[in-house]
């Protein structure tokens, strides 16, 4: 089911929407952002209502009611969020017609409750939860460019609600099935950001890392290009290969990533990914041209998931390569990628569709 968020407070509804994403997909409307309107709600997906408001506002609450007004006719579930324990909260709550008012600390199991019982998913239910995953992690990419576009702040805890939409996707799917949904987005920077970290994903589970460092690196992959949102859109966007000034452009933006996200509280090893993705072992990458050891693990998975992605995406000046053809590409990189790494992912790329057994790593 969708769990539609009304909120003043983003960032609070982000950590909720996150820790509830095997419940289902999730869609926050700020009802104090004007540039938000009941309208732009995809009614049919609705599940459930979830209010995260804070009564001490008036405005707030005429906000919030505008919504609910809207919505009132779909007669869904509506789950009124308390974050304090007072007589005035429950009376509120009761006003705004709630289904229930619950504490916070209470949401996820009374969520919980009211999932239907059903028999075992059928191949059509998992496709629909799939692409709930992928649209919400879509919608988390396109708040994390935005904000990055405008010079805002990017908090950790939205990228994490991002990519635990992602890292639980390629828990219950296939790689080639989060790689068919991603290649339906239009926008060539969501398509691949979403496709690297899926790819990402895929490849921490399949070396058996722990939950936490799954977590970790698809955070990591998910952000690693996000210093391309201080790259001008008509580069991004250009309808064919780009000249020698406008590669040098693009080729800033592991700098401006890395320094979008100081002073957040990002983990080293991450704004490591997002500065050095583009760095190879043998000295001939960017920006600073570091060599061998110098390249921590986890930006050396990002960077092959990273270039087979681009490898196998389709853009205006060329065909997509086969995942086949692609993890050939990989292997003859020799010296320039991690040997063993390389020959780990060959499993993924064979998830990804069929792989030419001639190639040599």
């Amino acid at each position: 089911m969708q769990i539609l968020f009304l909120t003043d407070t983003p960032l609070r509804a982000q950590r909720l929407a996150r820790d509830l994403v095997h419940l289902g997909s999730s869609r926050i409307m700020d009802v104090l952002d004007p540039n938000q309107r009941p309208s732009d709600i995809e009614r049919a997906s609705v599940r459930v209502i979830v209010s995260d408001v804070s009564f001490s506002r008036s405005e707030t609450i005429a906000a919030l009611r505008l919504y609910l007004d809207a919505l009132q006719d779909l007669r869904k579930p509506f789950l009124c969020i308390l974050h304090e324990a007072s007589a005035r909260a429950h009376a509120q709550a009761t006003a705004l017609k709630a289904t229930y008012a619950v504490p916070v600390e209470h949401l996820a199991k009374r969520l919980a409750l009211m999932q239907p019982r059903s028999p075992a998913a059928t191949p059509q239910d998992s496709a629909v939860r799939l692409s709930g995953q992928a649209e919400g992690a879509r919608e988390v990419l396109v708040r994390i460019l935005a904000l990055g576009r405008n010079g805002r702040s990017l908090e950790p805890s939205l990228i994490a609600t991002g990519a635990a939409y992602i890292e639980n996707a390629l828990r219950e799917t296939d790689v080639r099935s989060w790689l068919e949904v991603v290649w339906q987005f239009d926008d060539i920077t969501h398509q691949h950001s979403l496709l690297v970290a899926g790819l990402a994903a895929g490849f921490a589970q399949h070396l058996g890392m722990s939950r936490a460092d799954c977590e970790r690196l698809t955070q990591a992959a998910l952000l690693h290009d996000v210093g391309k949102s201080r790259i001008p859109l008509a580069i991004l966007n250009k309808r064919g290969v780009l000249d020698e000034a406008e590669r040098a452009i693009v080729q800033t933006h592991p700098v401006k990533g890395y320094d979008m996200l100081q002073g957040y509280g990002y983990p080293e090893e991450m704004l490591a990914v997002v500065r050095s993705h583009h760095e190879l072992l043998a000295g001939s990458g960017y920006p600073d041209r570091l060599q061998g050891r110098a390249i921590p693990d986890l930006v050396r998975l990002v960077t092959i998931c990273d270039i087979f992605g681009a490898l196998i995406e389709r853009r205006t000046y060329k065909s997509p390569m086969e995942p086949g053809q692609a993890f050939g590409v990989l292997a003859g990189m020799e010296g320039k990628l991690d040997r063993d790494l390389v020959r780990a992912f060959r499993s993924i790329a064979t998830a990804a569709g069929p792989v030419e057994l001639r190639t040599s790593a």
